[in-house]
């Protein structure tokens, strides 16, 4: 009987890559800062910039100009504070905490954005796993989840601004960026040595950027190689393993355009910080519909803002699939869960 843990959260951070590991350590011994002019400085900062030419590659952003953040928290602050730009109820609270949240969303998960020059909006739900069909001339859109689960090239995206972070793509943790498009202003909110072109000031973070770049390769390799459609096929296997039994759960966004490693799923009645706990007894890692810095669960916002009253914004469970997810481990989840499922029915009737 299998007795190690299965970790289906990628949605909130993926393992780390190899690849990306490898180019850390091979970091590590760049002993020069970026900022210095003598050979070793030279050195750093080549592989920076090398670095930084992989990623504008990757994601269809050459003609734009990549600056690096702590993150996309960080990414979100900077490229939304004091701009005076609208979002949606379903967006990450990175981006909620920056902007109006007055834009309409359907009961679908479907933004409607009427100024998209005044907009912010979402590639792709970290909950839901909705995907968004942005519209042209969108201020800022965040990739955050989209980026390594679907081809993403900022170019088809039209938006002016978007915001990445390494770990959600098996990257580390720490590092992201914005990508703007060249010409466009950005003040910096910390200021000091004026690295990243003035826009943020700091020793860049060169291992980190390493990582980043090497992370976000691999990724684009797997997504070349159709892993994320069998991925997708487990996920379509698990919620239809769930339904047989629990016909009355919902699978939110089912039926339309999502991210092929997500499943959102409401038992209205079953919290879902209890099935958390139950799983992660039972060796599974997945996460509640939202969860606070604090890791204390909440009804899902994202939920809310799509309709669900609060009792069912209480009971939802992600299950976020990643590429050394097996089929054996969404038959033995489905399961697991379902026993539990037996005895919330048992109590509950």
């Amino acid at each position: 009987m299998k007795t190690s843990r299965v970790y289906l959260d990628h949605n909130a951070t993926m393992p780390l890559r190899p690849e990306a590991k490898a180019a850390m350590i091979e970091a590590m011994d760049f002993v020069g800062n970026p900022s210095s002019v003598h050979a070793e400085g030279r050195k750093a900062k080549a592989l920076l910039e090398r670095a930084r030419a992989d990623i504008a590659e990757l994601l269809g952003a050459m003609d734009c100009d990549i600056v690096f953040t702590s993150g996309a928290t960080e990414a979100a602050d900077l490229a939304l504070t004091g701009r005076d730009l609208v979002g949606a109820g379903v967006e990450h609270d990175a981006v909620l905490s920056c902007v109006e949240a007055s834009l309409p969303v359907s009961a679908n998960g479907v933004i409607e954005a009427a100024d998209p020059s005044r907009s912010t909006v979402q590639l792709a739900n970290s909950e839901t796993g909705v995907i968004q069909k942005l519209p042209n001339g969108l201020a800022v859109t965040d990739l955050t989840q989209a980026i390594g689960k679907i081809p993403v090239a900022f170019g088809w995206t039209g938006a002016q601004m978007g915001l990445i972070s390494a770990h959600k793509f098996g990257g580390p943790k720490g590092v992201g960026a914005v990508i703007l498009r060249r010409g466009l202003d950005l003040k910096a909110k910390i200021r000091g040595g004026g690295q990243e072109m003035g826009r943020r000031s700091g020793t860049e973070n060169l291992i980190g950027i390493a990582g980043l770049a090497a992370a976000l390769k691999s990724a684009d390799e797997d997504l070349n190689r159709g892993v994320w459609h069998e991925i997708e096929e487990f996920r379509n296997i698990l919620e239809i393993s769930l339904h047989t039994t629990a016909n009355k759960t919902i699978f939110v966004g089912k039926g339309g355009d999502r991210l092929p490693n997500t499943s959102c799923i409401v038992t209205p009645g079953w919290k879902g910080e209890t099935q958390v706990m139950q799983m992660d007894l039972a060796g599974y890692a997945i996460s509640a519909g939202s969860a606070c810095s604090s890791g204390k669960v909440r009804a899902s916002k994202v939920l809310g803002a799509l309709g669900f009253d609060e009792q069912a914004a209480s009971s939802a469970i992600r299950v976020s699939l990643g590429p050394e997810t097996t089929r054996e481990d969404i038959d033995r989840f489905a399961e697991t869960w379902l026993k539990h499922y037996e005895k919330f029915r048992a109590r509950a009737a």
